[in-house]
């Protein structure tokens, strides 16, 4: 009973940052990034200096590097902390399986 009482009393949280908070993380700043770099070069291209294109070039790679960071952050946050629900470390902290418990069903 109580695990039930403690998993309704997350679940509108735990939908939230699965359902909204994660994806947006995931998707939307990747694709900012994108955009932004892609509106630089598109700047530099317009102006016709040669210059300020390498420049802009650099930076569309260096914000591509950035969003395929983002883009994979959560999905090794979520494995690092599914390895240690999983080790036999966890057995000791109370509630471990709990919170994975709880995550799982929302």
């Amino acid at each position: 009973m109580l695990f039930l009482d403690y998993c309704d009393d997350l679940g509108p949280i735990i939908k939230i940052i699965k359902n909204g908070v994660i994806p947006l993380l995931q998707i939307g700043i990747p694709i900012i990034l994108i955009l932004l770099g892609m509106i630089d070069l598109g700047k530099a291209v317009i102006a016709s200096k040669e210059d300020e294109i390498k420049k802009a070039q650099g930076m569309l790679i260096k914000r591509l590097i950035y969003a395929v960071a983002v883009f994979f952050v959560t999905t090794i946050v979520v494995l690092v902390f599914g390895i240690f629900v999983n080790s036999g470390a966890s057995e000791d902290i109370e509630g471990t399986q709990d919170w994975r418990d709880c995550w799982n069903n929302y």
